[in-house]
């Protein structure tokens, strides 16, 4: 029983650690799939990390298969559920990672295609453009009108905007106008309102007055002074 036990911690070891060198592994093939400009051709590196993603996976298969033969020659005892457990559990890592493969594959050769394909497509163009020059110059004028009606849309648009504003702040202007009219008009309906009005503005002037001559006087009491 002794030497099952330590065999199967060693399978056990053995497989923890491939499946952290998956892990590592994985990180660098993910980053093929998310390049800006992928290649045209898988590069020495892509290919290379993908043999040893395959690999790795096949030397987990057969770990996972030499665990399940050492757990099936056991006889039944008190931790053999905790095993079962863990045999389990490294089957279903060891199926994630194929299906991240898999997934991670797929992107790769989709981002791919779909490069050579623009690639192919821009090449033809460039080819039909070399072989029609007249062609070529006549769809580069009409990229150039496209431009411009662009610019012009873009420059009505602004002016749309602004003449919009300059509307709406007549609308205020004239609305504000017609409040002060409807005070005013209000206010002079106010019995007595004007004369208190009235009184307060002679008031106004004659406070002026004073202050004016009290100044004019202390300037000319400076001048005769200095």
């Amino acid at each position: 029983m002794s030497s099952t036990g330590g065999g199967w911690a060693q399978l056990r070891q053995q497989a923890r650690a491939l499946e952290s060198q998956t892990e590592s592994l994985f990180h660098t093939y993910s980053q093929f799939a998310n390049a800006p400009n992928i290649p045209a051709k898988p590069s020495d590196e892509e290919v290379r990390t993908e043999a040893q993603l395959q690999e790795v996976l096949e030397k987990r298969e057969a770990l996972v298969g030499q665990l399940s033969r050492l757990l099936d020659s056991e006889s039944a005892h008190s931790s053999s559920a905790v095993k079962q457990n863990n045999l389990a559990r490294h089957r279903e890592i060891l199926s994630d990672h194929r299906r991240d493969l898999a997934r991670l594959k797929s992107t790769i050769t989709d981002a791919r295609n779909k490069a050579n394909l623009l690639s192919n497509v821009r090449s033809d163009i460039d080819a039909y453009r070399s072989a029609n020059p007249e062609t070529a110059e006549a769809e580069y004028m009409l990229d150039e009108r496209r431009r411009i009606d662009n610019s012009h849309n873009m420059a009505d648009s602004v002016l749309s905007q602004a003449y919009a504003v300059h509307d709406n702040f007549r609308i205020q202007r004239e609305t504000l106008s017609s409040i002060n009219r409807r005070i005013v008009g209000a206010a002079s309906q106010v019995p007595g309102i004007n004369s208190l009005i009235g009184r307060i503005g002679a008031k106004k002037r004659r406070d002026g007055i004073i202050l004016g001559s009290f100044i004019a006087f202390c300037f000319l009491m400076l001048m005769w002074f200095w």
